[in-house]
């Protein structure tokens, strides 16, 4: 069997590499420009958790590589080291103490002792959560509760505004689980996360696929009121179906203002039970507070009209291959995925549990609700009309 000759990359390489995965391009496409196996490139990005890591400075008070040069050419020449000094404008005790640290008179080479001051820079902060355990303690259980990093460095900077030791930045929880070599996070947290990776990724690309069908005298969401889009006034909801294996489905609904969910069971997908499903969950609402529904092109809300007449609730659709138009809607769909990943048969699951998945999400803090939980914005909105 044939082995391919060892590749070192170069510091060029690594660059282009960074640049391709920060612009969103697989292991796979990157190993090519390189012709080399997906896994060569694995192994330089993971080090750093797909982080790319800062680029490294040197002190402006550090001997530079020419002046490390000049020494080594005194040396050679037979001057002191107080003439070196004053040829390069440096005290004499530095260019003793370069000396002593590179082997000597007899033994100094200025490109080893350039290279050995590289490495001896490499002094890795301890991060906070290695340096404070209850933080670091505080920090895995919300993660166990499924808490966004985001959400849990917000919660604590509400809970803690001037106690610093109590706070921690979102980046550095994101950091400490991808970077094992911090030692104060398990790897195990990852599974928590809402998007599973070992590593960070690129977000340019979008997984929603193109237009689900025709909608007949479907309202669209340009009709909508002002009122709805600055999300100022609640009872305006975005739905769609999250589906899983089997055809099976599950009915999403978010309120715009307080981004409060509610999750409904569907037994299938055609529009009449879809339909009656969410007549069933409008009619659980204060009227005040369901106004307006705002849904994919997705033939289940064919009937919509039959909705509207039921609940007196207005249909809206989005544009097609437009799911941004209900971003909300979206994001609790991706949240949702860490209950129910893709390839799991949902017609399995009672409502009961539907109720805890939502109860619990609606208990996380939003950075949108300057960190409040949706849950309890919506039960100010409640109160507001009792």
């Amino acid at each position: 069997m044939k082995y391919r000759k060892r590749v070192y990359y170069t510091q060029a390489d690594k660059t282009l590499m960074w640049d391709r995965w920060q612009k969103g391009d697989s292991l796979h496409e990157i190993a090519r420009l390189f012709d080399r196996h997906h896994g060569s490139v694995r192994g330089i990005l993971e080090r750093t958790g797909g982080i790319r890591p800062p680029v490294r400075r040197r002190s402006t008070r550090s001997l530079t590589l020419s002046e490390r040069e000049e020494i080594s050419r005194g040396l050679a020449a037979g001057r002191s080291l107080r003439s070196i000094a004053l040829r390069l404008g440096r005290a004499a005790s530095t260019i003793s103490r370069e000396l002593n640290r590179n082997g000597g008179f007899g033994s100094y080479r200025a490109h080893a002792a350039e290279q050995a001051a590289w490495d001896r820079a490499r002094r890795p902060k301890r991060c906070k959560l290695a340096l404070n355990r209850p933080l670091a303690m505080t920090v895995a259980g919300l993660l166990r509760q499924r808490w966004s990093p985001w959400q849990i460095a917000g919660r604590l900077k509400r809970l803690y505004p001037h106690d610093e030791d109590c706070r921690v930045s979102h980046e550095t929880i994101y950091k400490t689980l991808f970077i094992q070599a911090r030692g104060a996070l398990k790897k195990e947290l990852v599974a928590h996360l809402r998007r599973r990776h070992t590593m960070r990724r690129s977000r340019h690309h979008t997984q929603k696929t193109p237009d689900h069908g025709q909608i007949t005298d479907a309202v669209s969401i340009r009709e909508r009121p002002a009122e709805v889009d600055d999300r100022a006034v609640p009872g305006h909801w975005e739905g769609d179906l999250l589906c899983g294996s089997n055809n099976s489905q599950i009915a999403t609904l978010v309120e715009r203002h307080s981004r409060y969910c509610m999750l409904v069971r569907t037994d299938s997908k055609d529009t009449k039970t879809v339909v009656n499903a969410l007549i069933k969950q409008a009619h659980k609402l204060p009227r005040e507070l369901y106004k307006s529904l705002t849904w994919d092109r997705g033939k289940e809300m064919a009937d919509h009209k039959r909705f509207s007449l039921a609940t007196d609730v207005n249909v809206y659709f989005c544009d097609p291959q437009s799911p941004w138009q209900r971003g909300s809607n979206e994001q609790i769909n991706g949240l949702l995925r860490q209950y129910f990943p893709k390839g799991m048969d949902l017609s399995t699951i009672h409502q009961n549990r539907l109720n805890a998945v939502a109860r619990q999400l609606n208990e996380r803090p939003r950075e949108t609700l300057n960190f409040e939980t949706p849950a309890e914005r919506f039960s100010q909105c409640v109160a507001s009309i009792s």
